[in-house]
């Protein structure tokens, strides 16, 4: 393996060996040769790859560094060419193809618990596992503020991964313990007549409680748009599929604006994921 060039599968290996770890020199799977030298929030390549390793790589390490702060916030959009990330109605399955849904699912992979709205839920009936990879299943989080999501969808039934319901009512903070294969219903998100989107920090205290703190914003457009409004996105992945819907549900809701200097414009890595174009944005670049 010295001699020949890392692939996909070796690059992997390498992102799972390096979740929550920095300052370390990973050696090449099956081998004792490096491959890999992360000091902090930079890594160096040291063997020779293929450029979808490099890519894999890139995507992926910066999201395997142990968390600092409170919270590591990951988002990500999957939209058509004219930014849309449904029909008008809901039919999102699916826009990106099937290396996109690869990537999500790698995503999975890295995080402590993958987020979803009840507008998505309710819609797509997803799993919210990790199936198209190796690596562990998150916990699957639900906002669901008026329990409109039906009971018999995959998230509160398949026993694949623990769900956390989040709920109306009022949150008590405190260390929580969570099911491990069931689901945990939560009152935390306030009155059910409020008609705004669920509070993005008051979201992340809960989960921080439960020990969550490497969190991953699937869907949908509403619940990414609240935390980026909120500035609680550290990294957002928007891949964008050669589709043209012509009409439906915008990837984003954000305030307007007046001005392009108002516009938000974060450091970006473009990424041909062979189905999809990826735009890596980096927000955390830009906080203290």
């Amino acid at each position: 393996m010295a001699n020949d060039a890392l692939d996909t599968d070796n690059a992997w290996d390498l992102v799972l060996s390096a979740i929550n770890r920095s300052n370390i020199t990973l050696p090449v799977p099956g081998s004792d040769q490096p491959a890999v030298k992360i000091n902090g929030k930079s890594w160096e390549l040291v063997q020779p790859a293929s450029e979808q390793a490099r890519n894999l790589l890139s995507l992926f390490l910066p999201l395997c560094q142990p968390v600092t702060n409170n919270s590591r916030v990951i988002g990500q959009l999957g939209q058509s060419l004219d930014g849309r990330i449904a029909t008008v109605t809901g039919c999102s399955r699916f826009i990106n193809g099937d290396d996109g849904i690869t990537h999500l699912h790698r995503i999975r992979a890295l995080c402590d618990a993958v987020v979803v709205g009840a507008g998505t839920a309710s819609t797509d009936n997803p799993r919210l596992t990790v199936r198209r990879t190796s690596g562990r299943n998150p916990v699957r989080v639900v906002i669901d503020r008026r329990q409109r999501v039906p009971a018999s969808h995959h998230l509160f039934t398949d026993g694949d991964a623990p769900t956390l319901h989040l709920i109306a009512g009022d949150y008590q903070p405190g260390p929580k313990t969570l099911d491990p294969t069931g689901v945990t219903t939560v009152p935390c998100l306030g009155s059910a007549e409020n008609e705004t989107p669920a509070s993005p920090e008051r979201i992340l205290q809960v989960l921080q409680d439960f020990g969550l703190r490497k969190i991953f914003i699937e869907g949908g457009g509403v619940t990414v748009s609240s935390f980026l409004k909120a500035g609680l996105l550290d990294r957002l992945h928007v891949m964008v599929a050669p589709m043209i819907i012509g009409s439906g549900r915008p990837a984003f809701s954000l305030p307007e604006i007046d001005q392009l200097d108002e516009a938000l414009r974060p450091k970006a890595q473009l990424v041909n994921l062979g189905s999809d174009m990826l735009f890596d944005l980096a927000f955390d670049t830009a906080k203290p």
